[in-house]
């Protein structure tokens, strides 16, 4: 059978389409209506001369990313034996009840796995890394008990996948800069309330990107990134005079705009290992199918303990940064970079040689 590998156009498109044609499949983006410019005009595939140039083969263009759900589109993409890859703009705009009890095109990955990235669900993130055995940071229960740095992890008003995260030291600053956040209009107290509190863990930060392949029954660290955010990036460049002074009337805000790929000192390997695998263990135990494919554990190393990882987000499918073929450790293993992208369509590949695509699918 031709599969055709599909995903929605936003957060890592390019990427999955670059990876299915790199390795002989064709290429479908799903794409909304206003957001359809890159994916028609410069990423296309077609002709220049004689060579191919693009990686997006078809377009399927939706008023809303939602009416992917729709029998019509549903049945679109069956015709083209379509293997869908999720990325987190599909959990949003989609929905988790939509892509559990509707959507029966087969997906890359476990989609029963996707919600558990929500902080206020069962068997959550947090619960997972608990199992793992995986250091976290501090929690709060209430706001009144902030006795040292925190960071506060509540969503925006309007668009609540973003964030509104803001630090409070005590419960004053706490009531301070929440206040001004609801005054702004930034966030709600109905977010508020469901917001969690943890310790701010100072350290180096980083993102490190897993697959977890179920043919091959394997982990694989395919790379290393740190987060882009505005304003965040904007302040940090400032004279710290100048930070105190904007910080009376406008709080940092922490939302993702783009990556840094980078590296690892090469001593911390074992350690990532080592938490990654525990992951993937707790993982398997806690949901039918487990982790299939990629993964993330987002944190930072602190200086106690011996540069301990300390994980505080984990997501669940693919990641949204395409520089991590640029660090080094995919070619560690395969002796040349591989992009998430790719990596996923090199495992259906696999799967089909080995009638394993029940393993890889859900």
């Amino acid at each position: 059978m031709e599969y055709t590998i599909s995903t929605l156009g936003s957060h890592s498109a390019l990427d999955v389409s670059e990876g299915a044609k790199k390795e002989g499949f064709r290429s479908l983006v799903v794409a909304q209506r206003g957001r359809e410019k890159v994916y028609l005009g410069p990423y296309k595939t077609r002709k220049r001369g004689k060579k191919e140039i693009g990686v997006i083969d078809e377009l399927l263009l939706l008023g809303k990313f939602n009416e992917i759900l729709t029998p019509g589109n549903r049945e679109f993409m069956k015709k083209r034996n379509c293997i869908f890859v999720p990325n987190r703009s599909f959990a949003v705009y989609v929905g988790y009840e939509g892509i559990e009890k509707e959507f029966d095109i087969p997906v890359f990955g476990n989609k029963y796995l996707l919600r558990a990235e929500e902080r206020d669900v069962p068997k959550n993130q947090y619960y997972l890394m608990e199992k793992a055995g995986v250091r976290t940071p501090k929690q709060f229960k209430s706001p009144k008990d902030i006795n040292k740095l925190s960071i506060v992890k509540v969503s925006e008003a309007k668009r609540t996948y973003e964030r509104a995260f803001f630090l409070a030291r005590n419960f004053e600053e706490y009531t301070e800069r929440s206040e001004a956040l609801i005054k702004s209009g930034k966030t709600t107290r109905e977010q508020l309330q469901k917001a969690k509190i943890e310790e701010y863990i100072v350290g180096a930060q980083f993102n490190l990107n897993f697959f977890y392949s179920p043919v091959h029954e394997e982990l694989e660290l395919l790379g290393v990134d740190t987060r882009r955010q505005t304003n965040l990036d904007g302040y940090l460049r400032m004279p710290a005079d100048v930070q105190l002074d904007l910080l009376k009337m406008q709080q940092p805000s922490t939302i993702e705009v783009g990556h840094i790929a980078c590296t690892l000192r090469e001593s911390l390997l074992e350690q990532v290992y080592e938490v990654g695998e525990n992951f993937v263990r707790a993982v398997q135990k806690e949901y039918k199918n487990g982790i299939i494919g990629p993964f993330a554990l987002q944190g930072a190393f602190v200086e106690e303990e011996g540069e301990k990882f300390v994980c505080f987000d984990v997501s669940l499918r693919m990641p949204g940064s395409p520089g991590t073929r640029f660090t080094p450790y995919s070619e560690y293993m395969f002796r040349e970079s591989i992009s998430f992208g790719r990596r996923i369509a090199m495992e259906i590949k696999d799967a089909q040689k080995a009638k394993m695509m029940d393993k890889i699918t859900t």
